[in-house]
Formats: C-alpha cells, structure tokens, sequence
C-alpha cells in the first residue's frame, strides 16, 4: 500500500506506533490482566462511589477473588455467545456475503455509480450512514463494509470508503433528520432525572431541529475530512482485492433486472404487511413503525431475507446459482472470512464482561461526573466541560443509555438549577456522545471494521495504528463543528426542537 505522506505529521506517529500494538486479540488479553489488577488495588484501596441513579453505593469488585474467579468460569460460553455484535454481524454476513458471491454487489455499484462525482457519492455515504442509525446498530456493520466496496469499484481506496462509513454511522450516530429510537431512549432518561428537581419534561422531538442541520453539518465535515485528508493520505490502492472497473455486460443487466424486480417485491410485502394499524411490524402500544416497533426491532433478519430475495434471482439468471445447496455453499465461504472476528468476539466478550462486573467504568464514569460538578463551571466552560467528559467516558462505556443513566441524575438537575433547559443538557451530552467512539478500540464494533480492513489489505501492512490514524481527524473535526454549531445556537436562542428549548 502506497501513501504520499505514510510516515509525516502526527497521523503517521499514530500509525506507527499504533501498528506496534499486538494484534487485538493479544491487546484484550492484555487489557484483561490489568482490569484484574486494577480491580485487586482497588478492592484493596476500598474505592467507592454513590451512584446518583439510586443512591447506592458503587464498590469495586476483586475479579481474583473467589467470586471474581467463578463469574470469569461460570459465564465465559455466556459472555462469548451474548456479545451482541457476534450475533448481528454473522447474520449480516449470510447475506452480504451471499450478494457479493454471486457478483451482484460488483455489478449494481458498477452500474449505478460508474462516471457518478465522487463528491456525490461522499456525500451520499455520509447523509445515509448517519441517518443509518435508526436502524440502531445494524448500520455500523452494514454501511462501512458496502462503502468499502462501493470506493472499490470505482477505483478509489476501499479504505477510505471504510472510514467514511465508520465515521458516519458512528461518529455521526446522535444526529439524525428523523426521530430514531435514540431519542425516545434518551428522553426517558432526561424525565426521569427531570423529576429531581421538578425541571419540564421533554417530547421526543425536543432535539430535532439541531439534530437536522447537524445531520447536514457532519455530512460537510465527513465530506471534507475525506477529500482533503484522508484519500490524499492513502494514496493508490495497491492491495489484496483487484479493482473491477468493466463496464456491465448484457448478462449482469439481465441479472439486475430479475433482481431488481425481486426487491420489488419484497418490498411491496413488507409495505402490506406493516400498513395496517393493527400491524405485527408495529409498535403494539402506540402503533408507531418506528419507535420500538418489531419493524425496526427486528431489522436485522429483515436485512437478511432482503439480501436473500435480491442476490438467489441475480444468482440463477447470471448462472452462480445451479442448485439450492450451491446458497448455503456461497454463506458458508462469506462466514469462513468472518473467522478472524469470531476469535475476537470470544475475548472481546471476556474483557467487557469483566470489565463490567468489576464496577471499574461505573466507577470511573461516576467519579468524572462528580469531578466536574464540584468545579463550578457555568455557562461556556461548563457546556464544553460535560462535553470533553462525555467524550472521555465514552472511551470505556459503550452503551449510550448506559452512560446518560448515569450522567443524566447528576448533570440535568445540576443545569436546570441554572436554568438550564433539559433538553439542551441531552443536547449536550449527545454531542459528546458519539464522536470518541471511533478512536476507541474498546468500542466492540471497531474490531469489526478493523477485520473489514484486512479483507483490503495484508496484516502485515495495516493494523491498529491504521485505523486510528484515519478516524482521528474524522473524530476531532466532527466534534469541533458540532461544539461551534452548539454554541452558535446558544447564542442565537434558537428552539432545540419541538419541545426543546435553551433555558427553562
């Protein structure tokens, strides 16, 4: 792999040195003996923390203790087999992996986007991937992996295709132009904490307006980093997978067509089956396709029967597909590639398992929270303290709901005594939320686009180090516009949302 500037400026340390960091399964073995040894001082030191929640107390927990040792035997097939991206990413998997080896990935991105601008096309994988997000976390495995092989077939580095997917969905993941699950999980959240000091409510809607233009702001951003940045950086692919660049024959046309009418279809069902009011695919308390609905619940099988439905048709007309034993022989060669990310999967489950058990991020999360209360910060200092330690948090604790359950107790009644709209203290965290957990190699989904990686190119070439030093200014730069956009509309006054307002 060649790159005009691979061992210049700050992102080539990154990568260097990153690249010097064991392989991910040794780096979580690693970082499971010292979660071990930190949790031993720790029990030692009896560290402690209130948790604003309940008002219990957080005690961290001795993982070399007698209880400490059975959780780590008792539960190791659990922590492997519950590890929630295993499942959704292997099951994913069947399905891309079925399109692509039937060719019918190559040959749809060939014919919908060869002589498309490449600026039209970074723009589109940025609006879809953020918007993806309502579609929770199946975006995050989906969008980077087609991205990567949408840049491919075009002649661009598939990398770059990959991290501007990764950052879009993930990076991007708070914004949205619609109301997504995210808001309603949070909203719950913020009410609850609202009810401590008797601060308003807030609707689900209470951010959407901000989160509309930071939807269209990100997309600049992830455009720009991209373009000038990243691509540039990279330089020409020279790597392990050949760019295919031939124009769409007669049979691959007539392979889309069949396939083209099969998602027809599809669709149509899905579209009569989830119209009615009374629809399964709804939310059976309030009717919504949306907000906790099966429909959305339950996209990833979904996304599965849609990948099935398109790529069997393409298969039997272009002449991949002779008999119904060669689909499970084209699912079997995509999960073979997916070995890598089960070994991964099982380790990875371990450390957070464990990490979990011992109290040690609870601890850490609460301790930062309680830090920045007692500073006294107001206005400006404060907005982009709670910020910084959101994005500081975030690099431990990957769950959203679980970091704003425990943030939301302590900073919504904090603010609103300053009058402080609740809805502008969410607004604030969801800033904060998302941007670090592409850098964070213990967000369990970076493994995944790290093994997505390799597919492009040797391990002895990329690793670690590479990631990172593509998603660093994607992190920083999305995250510095979104703190100016927020600021911009403090001072401006504008409505968060419907709902959603500045000060009380």
């Amino acid at each position: 792999m060649e790159r005009s500037k691979e061992n210049k400026g700050f992102l080539g340390w990154v990568e260097r040195v990153g690249n010097k960091i064991p392989h991910p399964f040794i780096l979580f073995l690693w970082l499971i003996v010292f979660i071990v040894a930190v949790s031993l001082i720790s029990t030692m030191t009896n560290l402690s923390v209130v948790n604003p929640t309940n008002d219990e107390v957080v005690v961290a927990k001795n993982l070399l203790s007698g209880e400490g040792i059975n959780f780590a035997l008792s539960s190791a097939v659990r922590n492997f087999t519950g590890f929630a991206p295993l499942g959704l990413v292997l099951t994913m998997a069947l399905g891309i992996g079925l399109a692509e080896q039937v060719g019918l990935m190559s040959a749809f991105m060939r014919k919908t986007i060869l002589g498309a601008s490449p600026k039209i096309i970074t723009i589109a994988i940025m609006i879809i991937g953020i918007n993806g997000n309502i579609a929770s976390d199946a975006a995050v495995v989906v969008i980077p992996a087609i991205a990567a092989m949408l840049f491919l077939s075009i002649g661009r580095h598939p990398l770059a295709g990959l991290a501007l997917g990764f950052a879009a969905t993930t990076a991007g993941f708070s914004a949205n132009m619609f109301i997504a699950g995210t808001d309603a999980l949070l909203s719950g959240i913020t009410n609850e904490a609202s009810k401590i000091v008797g601060a308003p409510e807030i609707p689900v809607t209470a951010n959407w307006y901000f989160m509309f233009v930071s939807t269209l702001l990100l997309t600049v951003v992830g455009a720009f980093v991209n373009d000038k940045i990243i691509e540039p950086r990279l330089g020409v692919y020279t790597g392990k997978k050949e760019i295919k660049r031939e124009e769409v024959t007669p049979e691959e046309n007539k392979a889309l067509r069949a396939s083209g009418i099969a998602l027809v279809v599809f669709f149509a069902v899905i579209i009569a089956l989830a119209f009615p009011q009374s629809s399964f695919l709804r939310n059976p308390n309030t009717g919504s396709l949306f907000n906790g609905s099966p429909l959305l619940t339950g996209i990833i099988p979904i996304l599965l029967l849609l990948f099935l439905t398109i790529s069997i048709p393409y298969g039997k007309s272009i002449g991949k597909i002779k008999s119904s034993s060669d689909v499970p022989k084209y699912m079997t060669i995509a999960i073979k590639d997916m070995a890598p990310f089960i070994v991964l999967a099982f380790i990875i489950g371990q450390f957070i398992a464990y990490f979990n058990w011992s109290n040690i991020g609870l601890i850490l999360a609460i301790s930062g929270a309680n830090l920045l209360e007692s500073t006294g910060f107001t206005g400006i200092p404060l907005f982009i303290g709670f910020i910084l330690l959101t994005t500081f948090v975030n690099l431990f604790i990957g769950s959203g709901s679980a970091k704003w359950a425990i943030l939301a107790p302590i900073f919504v009644p904090m603010m609103a005594l300053l009058d402080y709209h609740p809805a502008f203290t969410q607004l604030l965290y969801r800033i904060g939320d998302s941007s670090t957990n592409i850098i964070s190699p213990l967000f369990p989904y970076f493994p995944i686009i790290l093994g997505v990686m390799y597919e492009y190119e040797s391990e002895d070439e990329v690793g670690v180090g590479t990631l990172l030093s593509m998603m660093i200014p994607y992190s920083l730069l999305m995250l510095a516009a979104w703190v100016v956009l927020a600021l911009v509309w403090y001072f401006a006054g504008l409505p968060l949302g419907i709902g959603g307002e500045i000060f009380i």
